[in-house]
């Protein structure tokens, strides 16, 4: 079945996939005619961007003469790749494939406009957030909206918590969202969650003026040392995955001069204070 982004492990079995194929000097052309494989399936296999049946595989790594002990290797990281996730159980709410990849991720860098990052939400914030966009939301698909976000934290919070470090514009964190008593609740939460060890939070103050950041919130995902680094980036018009190094890198320079034109984090903490007793 296609997916609309690669995961760690499809995007890691498709980069040993295609080592092998160039060791063994064959072309993608000659691979899919030996193989049986159409060409586009060739390339989309070594982007990770489908799944490879084991029987595909093994006659892969047959072909391209690797030995035993990488084979095995390779046939157990796809079995785990298309084992299901937690999120297949919201496979309505989460269309895309951008919390497989945050489920495998050891550390996020987001920049955030308009609205705190979901991963610092609280549930009453969440659910005005979700509700705004969704207008005409049914009450129990807005309860599961809002459960599949609470569970999506668990990255987060959980006992394998990955590093978080979210830019977030200070008109952000004073647009009120609901109540005065949600608004509050989600100051307190996002100061508590600043307060983490590997949370990092900074607000870029309004009083900074043009900034490089302007275009539109984005995300760099980093995980194990094996596996490069991916962009991300959403708009209303849908997902954008940027796996190309020179753009990565042109991401995280820019979140790099963004987090430099923010607050210290001590600052920010004493920023959301402030605007939380404002409230």
């Amino acid at each position: 079945m296609p997916m609309k982004s690669p995961t760690v492990r499809h995007r890691r079995l498709g980069r040993e996939l295609r080592r092998l194929r160039e060791e063994a000097e064959l072309s993608t052309a000659e691979a899919a005619l030996r193989l049986g494989w159409s060409l586009s399936k060739v390339h989309r296999v070594e982007g990770g961007r489908i799944m490879v049946s084991e029987t595909d595989l093994v006659h892969a790594c047959d072909l391209f003469g690797a030995d035993s002990y990488t084979k095995g290797g390779l046939i157990q990281l796809a079995r785990d790749a298309n084992r299901r996730g937690w999120w297949t159980a919201y496979s309505d709410v989460f269309t895309g494939g951008y919390v497989a990849l945050e489920d495998d991720a050891t550390a996020i860098r987001t920049w955030q406009i308009a609205v705190i990052p979901g991963l610092l939400q609280s549930e009453g914030y969440a659910r005005e957030v979700i509700r705004a966009r969704h207008p005409d939301i049914e009450e129990n698909e807005l309860n599961r909206r809002v459960s599949a976000r609470m569970v999506r934290k668990i990255n987060v919070v959980g006992p394998k918590a990955l590093a978080l470090h979210a830019l977030i514009d200070e008109a952000a964190i004073r647009r009120p969202v609901g109540s005065a008593q949600i608004m509050d609740q989600q100051l307190d939460y996002l100061l508590q969650n600043a307060n983490q060890s590997h949370i990092t939070v900074q607000i870029l103050p309004l009083g900074a003026g043009a900034h490089p950041g302007m275009e539109g919130p984005f995300s760099v995902l980093s995980f194990d040392p094996q596996d490069p680094d991916v962009g991300y980036v959403e708009s209303p018009a849908g997902e954008v995955y940027v796996e190309a190094d020179h753009q990565v890198r042109d991401l995280i320079l820019l979140f790099e001069r963004l987090a430099g034109a923010c607050l210290s984090p001590e600052e920010s903490a004493a920023l959301i204070a402030a605007v939380r007793s404002e409230t």
